[in-house]
């Protein structure tokens, strides 16, 4: 196995691990222990590294090492806030090249959502595909570089959002945190897609700025409540 084949099988495993929440914000990532479960030499998982680092996964430090990407909630709130004002820029663009196939999957990863039932991964997995999926006619552009980095380095504080909004306790914390929502703020979610969804059908741009925009201040507005989540 070449190196550039190695290199990419080591970051599609760290890229699942770290999206699905095995490896949590600040964790090192050390190149030996990689080597060693992945049976390459340090040479490939250091480009793996290299890659990740450019997706906004891992944070690499020089003469230090590599650790899983944390947000403070300044910076957090910060990339949310850019994200209000890019996506539905990006949407825009996406819109009109959006052919019927690509609106029925979108219905059917809105009702994947809807049918999630309290499974945290599952939902965000729909969730992600879903809105990356509404800009895909758009990708490849600066604007889609520049939103699929803060998708993945705000992955983790999404995962806490949608914790509070089913009800659940936020990992590391005792229990339900005070203000969750439950099924009520799934409710509202899935609302909002719906509502996106609609105005995507109907081509109707300025009102799925409108509703991605409330969407994703909702999610700034609700980890603002909740420092604990950056702790």
């Amino acid at each position: 196995m070449t190196d550039n084949v190695a290199s990419q099988r080591i970051a599609d495993t760290l890229r699942t691990a770290i999206l699905d929440g095995s490896f949590p914000p600040g964790e090192r990532i050390r190149q030996e222990d990689v080597a060693a479960k992945s049976g390459a030499s340090r040479i490939p998982v250091r480009e793996a590294l290299r890659v990740l680092h450019s997706e906004g996964l891992v944070t690499l430090v020089a003469n230090s090492g590599a650790w899983v990407t944390r947000r403070s909630l300044s910076e957090c709130a910060e990339l949310y806030q850019i994200r209000e004002r890019l996506e539905p820029l990006l949407l825009r663009a996406s819109m009109p090249h959006l052919d019927a196939a690509a609106l029925a999957c979108l219905g059917h990863l809105a009702a994947e959502m809807e049918g999630t039932d309290g499974d945290v991964d599952a939902f965000l997995r729909a969730d992600r595909e879903f809105h990356l999926g509404s800009y895909a006619a758009a990708a490849g552009t600066e604007t889609w570089q520049i939103i699929a980095r803060m998708w993945n380095s705000t992955q983790h504080y999404r995962r806490e959002f949608t914790r509070l909004s089913m009800g659940r306790p936020s990992r590391g914390l005792p229990g339900a945190l005070p203000g969750d929502s439950g099924a009520d703020g799934m409710a509202v979610t899935h609302l909002e897609h719906r509502l996106l969804l609609d105005c995507v059908g109907r081509g109707d741009a300025d009102d799925a700025e409108r509703v991605l925009v409330t969407h994703i201040r909702r999610t700034r507005l609700e980890l603002a409540r909740h420092p604990e989540i950056f702790g």
